[in-house]
């Protein structure tokens, strides 16, 4: 089976139809069977997504993407940095 992955926004966008269903009566298992989600991926989605808008969603996904490219740099330089300590001391 293949996973597909959503936007933000369509995460957002289900999880307010969600709630309005919720609030119909219906159970969280027939939710996700209307959503096309399993029960873990719901909550999950909650629990990171819960009180965001849209943009809101949007947004940090940019900031998380631009935080691992930094994580990468910084992992680079420190690798960089220790090469060159190493060279430097004569232990190759």
């Amino acid at each position: 089976m293949s996973t597909k992955r959503h936007s933000a926004e369509e995460i957002v966008g289900k999880l307010r139809q969600a709630d309005v269903e919720l609030g119909r009566g219906k159970s969280v298992m027939e939710v996700c069977r209307l959503l096309g989600v399993t029960e873990p991926t719901y909550y999950r989605w909650r629990k990171e997504y819960g009180g965001l808008k849209t943009d809101q969603a949007k947004r940090l996904k940019e900031i998380e993407k631009e935080n691992a490219r930094l994580k990468r740099l910084l992992a680079d330089a420190e690798l960089d940095k220790a090469i060159l300590k190493e060279a430097a001391s004569g232990n190759f």
